[in-house]
């Protein structure tokens, strides 16, 4: 199946971008407090889990639909913690 593998892939990559991209501000900013970026990288790597945790569950009902609404998921929580990055 490779929409699957192709989501499982975008989870990786999304997510490890966004905390790339915190690993860039600490470095470019290290007078800053690192509490909030360190904030970030936990919610981002929970997100992971979490959503990992819904792609690879095989007892719902309508596979398809169930796929479509996590990778909605993971836009929009992808979404809030860009938003959380740029507000740093």
């Amino acid at each position: 199946m490779a929409n699957l593998r192709d989501l499982k892939k975008d989870l990786n990559f999304v997510l490890g971008d966004i905390i790339d991209a915190v690993y860039v501000h600490e470095a470019l900013n290290p007078k800053t407090d690192a509490t909030k970026s360190e904030a970030i990288i936990d919610d981002a790597i929970a997100t992971f889990d979490e959503l990992i945790a819904k792609v690879n569950d095989r007892k719902v009902e309508n596979r398809k639909a169930h796929i479509k609404t996590v990778r909605t998921e993971l836009q929009d929580k992808a979404t809030a913690l860009v938003e959380r990055i740029n507000a740093l």
